[in-house]
């Protein structure tokens, strides 16, 4: 009784740990470290939403990075038109992300298994190609830059602008915070628990009369949508959008992040997202060739701790 009630509690308890220390940032963090903290918020966001379409869905996209980079770009164009409000950049990323998602679940998820992640990845190298040659829309390798910052209702009057690195930084926080409540929740639904019958046993699921092809694609439209929000962020963040926010290695970092952190959890892939960003920035300025130490860290994970950061707090 006593093990399965704390078994009950080490969740919520995780989660109001990692809140409260995130929180706690702005307060003692040097304004460099911030930065890689908000880098690494909006990267847990990106995360979180691979791993809805990995952990429940049981699609491994290799091209999840298209969503996170076409967001990036539908929200640099509009912020470079003037349009400086948060909550239309938020929305322009999410829909971007959500109308390009469509098409190419409609097309990937004809397939499944290793050619479901290999249409994935090709979709996404061919909107990382138009991103790079469309240079009239895009500004080819150069990408965009000048993005300013958005403005939100209310802060003018508090003086507290989000240029500044701690606002901001708080600004990211409540996203991850509302998407993560919002992937949990669909997580527990009717809609989850069916996304999570159709990847145990699809044929057993059809012949009940569950549209398998419908869930999945709605699945991933919805994680598209979510990397597109995480994309609106990073080009406010960082002030440009470029062609490397599409490209296959940011999809291959995000699912090392999940596999790190642990799927099928949420809380995981944001642990992973800040050991993934934080070990990549101490190995690459420590270390010529850190991906290599990377790579050797990612599969032992794999091999010795698959449920991930969060396995080891549950086997704790």
């Amino acid at each position: 009784m006593i093990r399965g009630r704390f078994r009950a509690a080490w969740r919520p308890g995780l989660l109001a740990i990692l809140t409260l220390a995130l929180a706690s940032v702005p307060m003692w963090a040097p304004r460099f470290w911030i930065y890689i903290a908000t880098q690494a918020l909006i990267f847990a966001i990106f995360a979180m939403s691979l791993d809805f379409l990995l952990g429940y869905a049981g699609l491994p996209s290799f091209g999840h990075a298209a969503f996170y980079g076409v967001g990036a770009y539908a929200c640099a164009l509009l912020a470079l038109r003037q349009v400086d409000g948060l909550i239309p950049l938020l929305v322009v990323g999410a829909a971007a992300g959500a109308l390009i998602a469509a098409p190419i679940g409609a097309l990937s998820l004809r397939t499944t298994g290793i050619y479901f992640l290999m249409l994935t990845l090709a979709f996404g190298q061919m909107l990382w190609g138009l991103a790079v040659n469309w240079t009239s829309l895009t500004r080819g390798t150069d990408g965009l830059i000048g993005i300013p910052r958005p403005t939100l209702a209310g802060l003018d009057a508090l003086n507290i602008s989000l240029y500044e690195r701690g606002p901001f930084f708080f600004l990211c926080l409540v996203v991850a915070i509302l998407t993560f409540l919002l992937l949990e929740m669909l997580a527990r639904s009717p809609f989850g628990k069916t996304l999570e019958g159709i990847r145990d046993n699809e044929r057993r699921m059809r012949a009940l009369g569950y549209p398998s092809f419908r869930y999945r694609l709605a699945a991933f439209v919805i994680a598209g949508s979510i990397a597109g929000i995480a994309g609106s962020l990073a080009a406010m963040s960082n002030g440009y959008a470029t062609p490397d926010l599409l490209y296959w290695t940011v999809s291959g970092l995000a699912l090392v992040a999940v596999v790190v952190g642990g799927a099928r959890s949420l809380v995981g892939p944001v642990l992973g997202a800040f050991a993934v960003l934080f070990g990549q920035l101490g190995l690459s300025t420590y270390v010529p060739r850190w991906e290599l130490i990377l790579g050797s860290l990612f599969i032992a994970f794999v091999l010795f701790v698959p449920r991930g950061l969060v396995g080891l707090v549950r086997r704790a």
